[in-house]
């Protein structure tokens, strides 16, 4: 990753950091981050330890917005189908045809057309988190029971539960829902969740991060490997260097690692036959 583009990505998700803290204390925090981490190339063995303790990160997805609204498009997806149906114990992922991704649940199926990547329509049963590609010509649209989201890039998950109920999580965005028969539109903030059934809406909140107060690195490497399903090994002097950090529970793995990487100036190996991720 360039230099010049994390430290972009760094400075947007430091200001999301939670709202207890003023704007002038994070510009302050920022400054002396920055000043730590983007140091010259030459210095590339400084110990983590110089600005650890200052690191609040925050892995996010970038999004815009969608709404509900029972819709005719829902049966134009005609028998030209694929259907991709989740019969493991397993969460499967699947890259659509437009490089969106999905992360199917078991017991769970979506059926989209052969026409997808300029008909962005995907019809889900049981429960999937989607990362779509942001496409403003092709909005997409999925459909869950009596409820239509459109999307033009965020990250959210979608969940149906005995034919009656529909939950989305909203992990990053701005997002209006509305439902058929009613006039009210609902207005989400990131970390919010709407609900809708038997003809009641609700909006709640999540905790959409997971969050390390001044823990051990090894409680990163155990987040990771519960979470993603790979072993992170670290060098044995760091094993008790402390972090205060905040990750996305749907950010990608690679992101995760890369960053640190960057952040620490540390080279890392993914090795996928036996999934280990190893720091040097």
């Amino acid at each position: 990753m360039d230099e010049k583009k994390l430290e972009e990505e760094l400075k947007r998700i430091w200001d999301e950091v939670p709202a207890s803290h003023s704007d002038s204390v994070k510009e302050d925090s920022w400054e002396n981050f920055q000043a730590k981490a983007f140091v010259s190339k030459t210095q590339k063995n400084k110990p983590w330890y110089y600005y650890a303790a200052a690191a609040v990160v925050f892995f996010g997805l970038i999004g815009t917005a969608f709404y509900f609204t029972q819709s005719p498009l829902q049966n134009s997806i005609n028998l030209a189908s694929n259907v991709v149906e989740n019969k493991t114990l397993e969460v499967k992922t699947i890259m659509l045809p437009d490089s969106s991704r999905v992360e199917l649940n078991p017991k769970s199926k979506i059926v989209y057309g052969d026409n997808f990547t300029v008909s962005r329509k995907i019809e889900i049963e049981g429960e999937a988190y989607f990362k779509v590609k942001k496409d403003k010509k092709h909005p997409f649209q999925v459909f869950c029971n009596e409820t239509t989201t459109t999307v033009l890039g965020t990250s959210f998950t979608v969940s149906e539960s005995d034919k009656d109920k529909v939950v989305v999580e909203l992990y990053e965005g701005s997002v209006q829902m509305n439902v058929k028969g009613q006039e009210k539109k609902w207005i989400l903030e990131p970390g919010q969740k709407f609900t809708y059934g038997k003809e009641i809406a609700a909006v709640d909140e999540f905790n959409r991060f997971t969050d390390f107060e001044n823990e051990k690195l090894t409680a990163v490497s155990a987040y990771i490997q519960t979470n993603y399903g790979y072993k992170m090994i670290i060098p044995e002097e760091y094993n008790n260097i402390r972090i205060t950090v905040r990750i996305n529970k749907k950010e990608d793995l690679k992101t995760i690692v890369q960053l640190m990487s960057e952040m620490y100036n540390l080279n890392f190996e993914i090795n996928e036959k036996v999934k280990q991720i190893t720091f040097q």
